[in-house]
């Protein structure tokens, strides 16, 4: 008999692309899950419309006999449904989703989808975290605050079913090519504000590593908490020069008026975690994960990022554009130069 395996979130990029990648197993049965169709071709995987924030989902893993729950339904960016929205969804679906796991007989396996955001930002953090490690200051908004909520009952759960085996991976920021995330917007503005005296340090995940991390805990017992991303570290300043992007400083005090230009830009609700985090960055240590499973990332954070950078609009201070403006000024001074010429003459 085939395993069955429910994943959260397959309406998402990241979620298609890793149910379509596991389907692909034939000794796997995987059921894809989530409240709105999937907008990516998901292969073989059987799609349920269904809400985790509704208790309908235990109907869902106990009539299939599902065996591992891989959660991927974390909503990042609150969109149009706004903030309230965004945390029902990410807070009360886990706990609607893991009380239905609970009480499943035939669930043994739970693989959650977290974050970096779990490690906040703040300039007294360490170059990079362990896994051991606690944020300096605690995300206290958004994203990285549901995150640590979201990892709580988890480990409740790892608690009360000690039979089930738990796997938490801290993903770092995605990059790539087709990757749309709040980061890649932000990156891709015309003209970029930043907080002057700082170079935040960024460290990315391309989506295939992500994919290749989460089939591994999937597809073999790794429990425990791991961080999941590039081993390299690119600098703000270094990312905007790769992008081509000119930038706006402001003073840090004025950290509210570049989250509110975010804002109107309509990259998404910026929270004042999230300036930190473009202020002081943050990284990861991913060496336990690598020795667990054997498996490095095939991209490294610049790669990554020089691959978005291949599919982006150049920006003004790219060769393209550069290039474009000599070419310009040439063609102009040789013009004037015949039309003075043919005057003299």
């Amino acid at each position: 008999m085939s395993r069955v395996v429910l994943v959260t979130g397959v309406s998402r990029d990241l979620g298609a692309r890793f149910a379509r990648a596991l389907a692909t197993d034939e000794t796997l049965d995987v059921i894809g899950v989530d409240v709105s169709p999937p907008r990516h071709d998901l292969g073989k995987v059987s799609f349920v419309r269904a809400d985790i924030r509704n208790p309908v989902i235990g109907k869902v893993i106990n009539s299939r006999g599902v065996e591992t729950v891989v959660h991927m339904a974390i909503v990042a960016n609150p969109g149009s449904g706004g903030r309230s929205s965004m945390k029902e969804i990410n807070v009360i679906g886990t706990m609607q989703l893991l009380a239905a796991c609970q009480k499943a007989d035939s669930f043994r396996k739970l693989v959650v989808q977290s974050s970096v955001s779990v490690y906040g930002a703040s300039p007294r953090d360490p170059v990079k975290f362990t896994e051991d490690m606690s944020p300096r200051v605690q995300p206290r908004t958004g994203f990285g605050k549901d995150s640590l909520e979201i990892e709580s009952y988890v480990r409740g759960l790892g608690r009360r079913r000690p039979d089930v085996a738990v796997t938490t991976l801290r993903l770092g920021n995605l990059m790539g090519a087709g990757v749309d995330s709040q980061m890649t917007r932000y990156l891709s503005l015309p003209v970029v504000p930043r907080v002057m005296g700082f170079d935040a340090r960024l460290q990315f995940l391309h989506p295939t590593d992500a994919v290749g991390a989460l089939l591994a805990v999937t597809r073999e017992d790794h429990p425990g908490t791991y961080n999941v991303g590039a081993p390299d570290i690119v600098s703000l300043s270094q990312a905007l020069r790769l992008m081509g992007r000119p930038t706006l400083g402001l003073p840090i005090q004025l950290g509210p008026v570049v989250a509110g230009l975010l804002r109107q830009a309509r990259l998404g609700d910026w929270s004042a975690d999230q300036i930190a985090a473009l202020t002081y960055g943050r990284a990861m240590d991913t060496t336990r994960f690598v020795a667990a499973t054997g498996l490095k990332p095939r991209f490294t954070s610049r790669a990554a990022l020089e691959e978005f950078v291949g599919v982006s609009t150049p920006g003004l201070l790219s060769p393209e554009r550069v290039d474009q403006v000599l070419t310009g000024v040439t063609g102009l001074l040789e013009s004037a130069g015949q039309r003075a010429g043919a005057r003299r003459g």
